[in-house]
């Protein structure tokens, strides 16, 4: 028998659907979880990507009776890599054309409260004596906003499990007028500053933080920050008074699709032993981004969404700059409309130095990551972050902005960390171009020196992002949280 049975309960998991980090963690935690003999069942929607993409299912369930939800069956399915899966099919709420939570024209679904309000219901019937499954698990576990009403519902039902609710980014909150409490049928009791009232409104995020029984986020330094006014979003006060029940546990990364020996999207696979294959990504880099092909440029690799909290803006003010340092910048993303025009005005003024797709390629993606020298991160707010983990993976030193999980999972190169061989990458601190410019500065001068880069690289390439030590901190939260 498992020792641990968990309901992880999610908006969206890779690679059924995603939008963005919340898939990949829930696509990977689930799998190591059970790796390690813990008993997972994943709760999603039942959007039309993820049920065409369902295994082997059957109705398990049917909710026909839960006040001021529409009707919904509950399947049970498994995804192709064995996960269990339970599918919430409600068509009325998740079948549409467009993303899970925005349309076609890219503006919020206007019954978001209603379809994650369900979804939160559903998970808390499941956590509670009055499941119709007969698996139980022994406590939920909830992702951001879109599933984080599940404690508060979980606080008013009978025989309840307890519940842990993880923050991947506090910015998104989902905030609904003070009426949504009605609408979902939850106790006017709730609506108050110790419940789901934020600001004159009802927060489902509010209410995962002040009902669940721990809180964890996604990286040690980002569990620090979103206590302090600068990045609490208003919800630093409720999260310093629950401190005591607040973990960061690092993400961790897939660590099968993002590695340079194997990846198919490479033209010649590399590994920390023999890095000559790096080289030759270098060049097909710079030949599909229309650089000049010069093999002893450094290569500054860019893959992120084009907004604000990238910090895109410092480096595309800054790379007339860099054109002259010299260094090549190869760009890919999209996001805010100036921002993607200033990258591409860029590529035309500075033809063979500057490259930049405007989109999303996944192949791109990985062969940025290889053919760069470097990797550019500079982002003003970073709840955990990936790419700067793949590009220490893929021997690509990232350079950084010293925020949330970047100073976790990356150490600046200083004269004592290369000699104990823990430096990984550039960090700078203060969000000025000045800062990111001067760290650039940095990494190219040391990018001369061979010895001194190899050391560095070999040292990116030999740390372990896996999902193993993640999952057995979070395996640590499910057992005090149980009191085991």
């Amino acid at each position: 028998m498992a020792e641990l049975k968990i309901l992880f309960a999610t908006s969206e998991v890779a690679p059924l659907i995603k939008t963005g980090g919340l898939a990949d963690v829930s696509g990977a935690l689930p799998v190591a979880l059970r790796a390690m003999g813990i008993d997972v069942r994943v709760l999603v929607p039942g959007y039309n990507q993820v049920i065409a993409q369902l295994v082997n299912y059957q109705v398990v369930a049917t909710f026909a009776d839960l006040p001021g939800f529409p009707f919904a069956h509950l399947l049970s399915g498994t995804m192709a890599n064995g996960m269990p899966l339970l599918v919430l099919d409600c068509p009325s709420l998740y079948q549409r054309e467009g993303g899970p939570y925005q349309n076609t024209q890219g503006h919020d679904w206007a019954d978001n409260a209603l379809r994650f309000g369900m979804l939160s219901k559903v998970a808390a019937e499941l956590g509670s004596s009055t499941s119709p499954l007969a698996w139980h698990p022994d406590l939920v576990h909830c992702n951001d906003w879109q599933t984080a009403l599940t404690p508060a519902y979980l606080h008013f039902s009978p025989g309840a499990v307890p519940s842990i609710v993880s923050i991947h980014n506090l910015a998104f909150q989902g905030n609904f007028p003070p009426e949504t409490v009605q609408q979902l049928h939850l106790p006017p009791s709730c609506y108050g500053i110790d419940g789901v009232e934020f600001y004159g409104n009802m927060s489902f995020l509010k209410a995962g933080l002040f009902y669940a029984d721990h809180i964890t986020t996604v990286s040690p330094n980002y569990a620090k920050e979103i206590q302090q006014e600068e990045l609490g979003f208003g919800m630093q006060g409720l999260l310093t008074s629950r401190s005591g029940h607040l973990t960061g546990i690092l993400n961790g990364i897939d660590t099968d699709e993002w590695n340079p020996m194997t990846d198919p999207h490479l033209v010649r696979p590399y590994s920390s032993a023999n890095m000559s294959g790096k080289a030759a990504d270098k060049e097909a880099l710079q030949s599909s981004m229309g650089l000049n092909l010069e093999p002893d440029t450094p290569l500054l690799g860019v893959v992120s969404r084009f907004t604000d909290q990238k910090g895109l803006d410092l480096l595309l003010e800054i790379a007339p700059r860099l054109s002259k340092l010299p260094v090549q910048l190869a760009m890919l993303g999209s996001g805010d409309a100036q921002m993607q025009k200033a990258a591409r005005d860029l590529s035309h003024l500075f033809p063979g130095k500057i490259g930049a797709v405007i989109g999303f390629s996944e192949a791109l993606s990985h062969q940025i990551e290889a053919g760069a020298d470097m990797f550019v991160m500079p982002s003003r707010f970073e709840p955990c972050g990936l790419n700067q983990m793949y590009s220490q993976r893929y021997g690509t030193p990232p350079i950084v902005h010293a925020t949330g999980g970047l100073v976790d999972s990356v150490v600046d190169c200083t004269a004592a960390t290369l000699k104990d061989g823990t430096a990984s990458g550039f960090m700078f601190d203060g969000m000025t171009a000045e800062n990111l410019y001067a760290a650039i500065q940095r990494a190219v001068g040391l990018y001369h020196d061979t010895e001194k880069w190899e050391v560095l690289r070999k040292n990116c390439m030999a740390k372990d992002f896996s999902w193993q030590n993640s999952a057995e901190a979070y395996r640590a939260v499910y057992l005090q949280v149980l009191g085991r």
